[in-house]
């Protein structure tokens, strides 16, 4: 039997270089948004990445960026609710605030939910969002609301498997498994998993591959 979201296989050498060179330039921080009227200029493709606070966001963008502080962590969960954007060649990389709001108000949780939704619903540029996973827990409830907005919204997504350097064997493939059962639920899931360690540099050219090749 076929299996379903397999990962996504090794890019031929000249996607490689193409992702390469497109995060060789220069990768710079434009704005951090707070509201709709805020956001740059829709004038080039847009992905993004999406997560649950703790999942490794900061350090797989800095690790695609090649850039150690370009994304930086906040030490509290849920306490960055800005949706900042940043430009690598003709593209902009979004990086959207850690969802999971153990320690964030109320208030703030529905502001920044109705300020996702906006985005994710008004974006026309937006091409594709990177949802990460932590491999040491799989899809979580709280992964798989994002998902059901993502289709709510008709934006395709793509799970992003983070941390991967800490299991290996039949505890990695109880993780996979586990968010293929979760995907199969989603319509607007890209058919392919990417398994990286930003620690270990594991599926970053495969990822900067991926990007280059989205218009």
């Amino acid at each position: 039997m076929e299996l379903r979201f397999p990962e996504a296989p090794l890019p031929d050498d000249a996607a490689m270089e193409a992702g390469r060179l497109l995060f060789a330039g220069e990768t710079t921080f434009v704005k951090g948004v707070v509201a709709m009227d805020g956001l740059p200029p829709a004038d080039r493709t847009e992905v993004c990445f999406a997560g649950r606070s703790n999942v490794g966001k900061s350090s797989l963008i800095n690790a695609l960026t090649g850039r150690k502080g370009l994304a930086r962590a906040s030490n509290t969960p849920g306490r960055t609710q800005e949706i900042n954007f940043f430009t690598a060649g003709d593209f902009y990389v979004v990086d959207l605030p850690g969802y999971g709001f153990a320690n964030a108000p109320v208030a703030v949780v529905e502001k920044w939910q109705r300020l996702l939704k906006q985005y994710l619903q008004g974006r026309q540029t937006l091409r594709r969002v990177f949802v990460l996973i932590d491999a040491r827990h799989g899809a979580k409830a709280v992964d798989e609301e994002i998902m059901s907005l993502l289709d709510a919204s008709a934006v395709t997504f793509q799970v992003v498997m983070t941390k991967v350097d800490k299991l290996r064997g039949d505890a990695l493939a109880d993780s996979l498994a586990k968010t293929r059962a979760a995907l199969v639920k989603h319509p607007a899931a890209y058919p392919e998993l990417i398994l990286t360690s930003a620690e270990k540099g594991e599926g970053i050219p495969t990822l900067r591959a991926i990007i280059a090749g989205i218009s």
